[in-house]
């Protein structure tokens, strides 16, 4: 990669709304309970994009150019808070074999929030001039446009065909093939051209405080799932597997935690994920802790079993060789992974593209912050519409029935079909 670029970033008024300053079409952002980072405008310096390569992980090759691109930028950043200096949004596809695309974009101009501070980011081309001072008013948000309205339905895959499906999946695990598959069905609609796509990214934000929500490449939604974050050498992610939609009340709300906290279905699938993760992270990262049993995680609309783990990086490892080493996780794909993942491709009437993919940022240290791209569209543009295609999946294992995972990947569409509407 020859592109060298030079980055400025400076300590900025913290803006309330950062979304109001990204590109209404394709709004590039990463956002926690209203701190984050927001791309202002649609510019951007460099890029790097990735189609599937027999043989080479497409994490490898993101990580590998960016610590080229990263190496020979030249950085001034006195405020040094995540998400500061030279930063890149990505998206991964779930399957190396996918058709869609993986790609990182370095914006022109960042905006960020973090803990009451604010800080703007300017990146170019080396040679292009950069303000010297303190950023003023030369950055403008840009009005929300019209409020829009879409709706979703049954994509490739129908309900009645996810239940067979799922009648498929168990079949392999009844004969030792696996021991978990994650199947996903999708929906797919359309909404007008030109909607403002930012509406529905402050739609999930809003409701959905506690997730991470990104909006990347025509990628949006609401993940509740860390991958894995990285933070001057501290490494942390989170499990999630094991869900109950919440109840209509209080009483059934106790009932369904007190349901899912006893499920010998819900914590053998739980425990496949954690130790799934703690394998694959062995080899990166020493000291590592985590809790003995799940922890109940309250989302809106419902619960899941939840594990933290922590460690600290023991090699040079970046954000993205983490990505590359945890990806796809048992949580998404299934247990032993290889088989699982060879199960959905055939089980599957559809390519996944980026969903259950890593969704994120890193640094130009390394450091970052990615999710599993989970209650999340992608949203593709033409001249008429803007096609809209969503996915929800279930773990499917041995006590597993058809029926309830049917139900559990309605609960997981909620937010998504909820906020389009």
């Amino acid at each position: 990669m020859t592109n060298r670029l030079i980055v400025q970033t400076r300590e900025f008024d913290p803006v309330e709304d950062l979304l109001a300053y990204a590109d209404p079409d394709q709004p590039l952002a990463w956002l926690r309970r209203g701190d984050g980072i927001v791309a202002v405008g649609s510019g951007s310096p460099a890029s790097i994009r990735v189609s599937s390569r027999e043989g080479t992980l497409r994490s490898a090759i993101i990580a590998d150019a960016w610590r080229e691109l990263a190496a020979s930028a030249e950085v001034d950043d006195p405020v040094q808070l995540p998400g500061t200096g030279l930063v890149g949004f990505g998206t991964l596809t779930f399957d190396e074999g996918s058709a869609a695309d993986s790609i990182l974009i370095v914006p022109s101009i960042i905006l960020g929030k973090h803990q009451g501070r604010g800080w703007i980011t300017r990146i170019a081309h080396a040679g292009e001039e950069l303000p010297q001072d303190l950023p003023d008013a030369t950055i403008e948000p840009c009005a929300y446009g019209p409020h829009w309205a879409g709706t979703v339905g049954p994509g490739a895959q129908s309900p009645e065909g996810y239940q067979a499906s799922v009648r498929t999946a168990l079949s392999r695990i009844g004969s030792g093939e696996v021991s978990k598959i994650v199947l996903a069905r999708d929906l797919a609609g359309t909404i007008p051209a030109g909607s403002d796509l930012r509406r529905l990214v402050r739609a999930l934000s809003t409701g959905y405080p506690d997730t991470w929500t990104f909006a990347v490449d025509g990628l949006i939604g609401a993940s509740p799932e860390t991958l894995v974050t990285v933070q001057e050498r501290t490494v942390t992610a989170r499990v999630l597997a094991g869900t109950i939609g919440r109840g209509a009340d209080a009483d059934q709300d106790a009932a369904a935690s007190a349901h899912l906290a006893s499920s010998t279905k819900d914590i053998d699938e739980h425990e496949y994920a954690v130790q799934s993760l703690l394998e694959s992270l062995r080899p990166h990262v020493r000291a590592m802790a985590s809790s003995e049993q799940p922890f109940m995680l309250k989302l809106p609309n419902l619960f899941h079993l939840a594990t933290d783990v922590e460690g600290e990086l023991s090699d040079s490892g970046s954000a993205l060789d983490l990505v590359g080493a945890l990806h796809p996780t048992a949580a998404v794909a299934g247990t032993p992974t290889p088989a699982a993942v060879a199960a959905i491709r055939e089980i599957e009437p559809f390519d996944r593209g980026r969903y259950a993919g890593p969704v994120g940022w890193i640094d130009g240290d390394g450091n970052g912050e990615w999710a599993i791209a989970l209650r999340c569209a992608q949203f593709t543009p033409s001249p008429d519409a803007i096609s809209v295609t969503a996915y929800a999946g279930a773990g499917i294992v041995a006590a597993s029935d058809p029926e309830t995972e049917l139900l559990e990947t309605r609960v997981k569409f909620r937010p998504l079909v909820d906020a389009l509407a």
